[in-house]
């Protein structure tokens, strides 16, 4: 299965705005931004996207809670996550995976390579 459409979670508009950047424009992948966790559950099954990169911290629903919603729901169950955090302490990143997380990508990321962050831990999931 190759990876096309990315859910993108994440409340900074300056942040979504670079990430947009790297992954369409960078990675030519199809984006669709939402800015909390309540926006991702309305436009996940609309969207049908093949992955969704979450922001661990935001406002209301957050990255972690967010998971666990998107993991309670059949339709929406098998969609790999990954979390992209300033979190990412040995301890946190165990504690996401262990959550259902393929893994954890460090902010600041960067532009120029997130893209191939994500085809990296993708490829790593996906044989």
């Amino acid at each position: 299965m190759k990876l096309k459409r990315i859910l993108y979670v994440e409340d900074e508009p300056d942040i979504q705005a670079v990430a947009r950047v790297a992954l369409e424009l960078v990675g030519g992948f199809e984006i669709r931004v939402c800015s909390h966790g309540a926006e991702a559950l309305q436009q996940v099954r609309d969207f049908a996207p093949d992955l969704v990169l979450l922001d661990v911290m935001m406002p209301g629903m957050d990255g972690p809670a967010t998971l666990q919603r998107l993991r309670a729901d059949p339709a929406t169950a098998h969609i790999p996550v990954i979390f992209l955090t300033a979190k990412v302490q040995e301890s946190e990143v165990a504690l996401y995976q262990a959550m259902g997380a393929l893994n954890v990508i460090a902010k600041p990321f960067d532009p120029m390579t997130l893209a191939d962050q994500v085809r990296r831990i993708w490829s790593e999931a996906h044989g």
